[in-house]
């Protein structure tokens, strides 16, 4: 038995059977964790949601920003972007299906046995274990409940930019929405820089969240994918998986027992402008 995971989808679903193929995946035996954007943008949106839901107890998901969106779009309460490609799994006959499934699926996910933990994006630099883990379940618990379209039309926006434990309501779930779904920069107190997304050493403020000397989590072993021009990579504790496959770079997997990295090459489907 081995455990994978594997960095943003985003639909391209063509890439991820060949990726599968190369490592020899089998459900019977192996495990995946995907870490997050499994939607939007890429070719097969639809082929990819409806290919990981079957895979049931072989898959491990954590959601990441365009899965939120897409469940907001779903709803009525976010608007396509020019960018956005979900026409296709919004007027699937089982899109309600889809639905809820994706969001009953976490934040946040920890194997104490592999010593890994998977998000999305990033962690602000005062959340230890237990606070992303109380953190996590707070979002997970309002996606889960009957007022998660409550939650879905505010989550939308930049502000607060900083943690504090005395945050409360949309405020406290907009600011761990965007740690785990969006944070790349911060400020060595924990200001979010969200809009800086290019490589390391682009960036007009801030520094990596996970270069943050003092951080709480620096105790961790973190895979996250979302910074396409990032990954992949590797240091301390840290491990990058969303190598640009849907801008023409890879898609790639990592070999959690003997943290061994694959990859595929991607047809571009989108363009870098």
């Amino acid at each position: 038995m081995s455990t994978y995971a594997i960095g943003d989808i985003q639909g391209c679903f063509d890439s991820l059977q060949t990726l599968l193929d190369k490592i020899k995946f089998n459900p019977d035996h192996d495990k995946i964790w995907f870490a997050g954007d499994l939607v939007n943008r890429g070719p097969d949106s639809l082929r990819t949601l409806r290919f990981i839901k079957q895979l049931k107890d072989s898959a491990i998901i954590v959601l990441g920003n365009h899965d939120l969106h897409f469940l907001a779009v779903t709803e009525g309460y976010a608007k396509h972007t020019q960018d956005d490609n979900l026409d296709e799994l919004l007027n699937a006959a089982d899109l309600d299906e889809l639905v809820d499934w994706l969001r009953i699926q976490p934040v946040f996910y920890h194997n104490e046995k592999l010593g890994f933990s998977m998000i999305h994006a990033g962690l602000p630099p005062q959340w230890d274990f237990t606070q992303t883990r109380q953190a996590a379940n707070e979002l997970e618990e309002i996606l889960q409940s009957d007022n998660y379209i409550h939650f879905l039309k505010n989550m939308y926006g930049n502000k607060p930019d900083r943690w504090s434990a005395s945050l409360q309501g949309m405020d406290r779930l907009r600011f761990i929405t965007n740690s785990f779904t969006r944070l790349r920069y911060c400020s060595n107190d924990g200001e979010l820089y969200l809009k800086e997304k290019g490589p390391i050493g682009t960036q007009s403020t801030g520094q990596p969240w996970f270069h943050v000397e003092d951080r709480a989590s620096r105790n961790m072993k973190i895979i996250f994918g979302h910074w396409s021009t990032l990954g992949p990579y590797h240091e301390q504790g840290i491990y990058a998986l969303d190598s640009g496959c849907l801008w023409g770079g890879k898609l790639t997997a990592l070999r959690l027992e003997d943290e061994t990295w694959f990859n595929v090459n991607c047809e571009p489907y989108r363009i870098i402008e």
